[in-house]
């Protein structure tokens, strides 16, 4: 029972972990304007992975997308990529958990087959996780850099200072999206070795015959029980009769035994 549970646990959390990452991936928000200094803007600007946006105080929103991908720094598009990867190991390790779960039975599937797949669904949540956190911690490294840089170039006094950005919400959702995928695929492995089936070890039992092992044989017995006394045997008693010049045989009478 704790083995099922385990297992429900682990793919309701893992599945939380997967639709927190497609909802980060698609949020526009993974870097928000600074108004530190201007509190009070006109136009406030946003970024995310697929297009930028600006929104003015009257609520207008206008959002462009990034119709290239040349001109975006190779990091950004690292980000990209691991998000995506992310995202498709989750929804695989989904379809896999999905036939692996034990209180569902499908066929005449084995636990030995569906403890294997928990397994295989379980690392694919943790390796989603992990791509889901370090995505979201290399586009918040580029954050920072950045707006150190823009902090430095403004108390310089330089032209041209541009808007400084810090951290999004949809950065904070990526971590705790990660977070739980990389749980939920824990818990999964765990729930895996209560899957395994306990292998049954017979010991062999060898059986011996009280008495003496008989061989039976096509002559006379020979043998305890099975032999005449040798002291009322005499002359030809046992072994073949003679034959006589006819070819017939001649038995012994109980005159030969005298």
């Amino acid at each position: 029972m704790s083995t099922t549970i385990c297992q429900v646990m682990g793919f309701l959390v893992s599945l939380l972990g997967v639709g927190g990452s497609i909802m980060a991936t698609a949020m526009d928000t993974w870097s928000t304007q600074d108004l530190y200094d201007n509190p009070v803007t006109a136009v406030f600007q946003y970024q995310g992975l697929w297009r930028s946006c600006v929104r003015q105080s009257s609520g207008f929103t206008e959002c462009r997308p990034y119709f290239t991908i040349l001109g975006l720094p190779a990091m950004f598009q690292a980000v990209r990529a691991l998000m995506i990867v992310g995202i498709v190991l989750g929804i695989l390790g989904l379809l896999v958990c999905i036939f692996a779960l034990k209180c569902i039975r499908i066929g005449s599937m084995e636990d030995t087959a569906k403890a294997n797949m928990t397994l295989t669904s379980g690392i694919m949540f943790i390796i989603a996780g992990l791509c889901a956190i370090t995505g979201v911690s290399v586009f918040a490294n580029m954050l920072v850099t950045n707006f150190w840089m823009s902090t430095t170039s403004m108390f310089q006094g330089m032209q041209n200072v541009q808007n400084r950005y810090t951290f999004g919400s949809a950065l904070f959702v990526g971590w705790v999206a990660g977070g739980l995928a990389l749980v939920g695929g824990i818990m999964m492995c765990l729930a895996c070795k209560g899957l395994i089936p306990e292998e049954s070890r017979y010991k062999a039992v060898s059986y011996n015959a009280s008495g003496r092992n008989i061989s039976y044989r096509t002559g006379p017995y020979k043998g305890s029980g099975y032999e005449a006394d040798p002291k009322t045997r005499k002359g030809v008693g046992y072994d073949e009769a003679p034959r006589s010049e006819d070819g017939r045989r001649s038995y012994p009478t109980k005159y030969d035994y005298v």
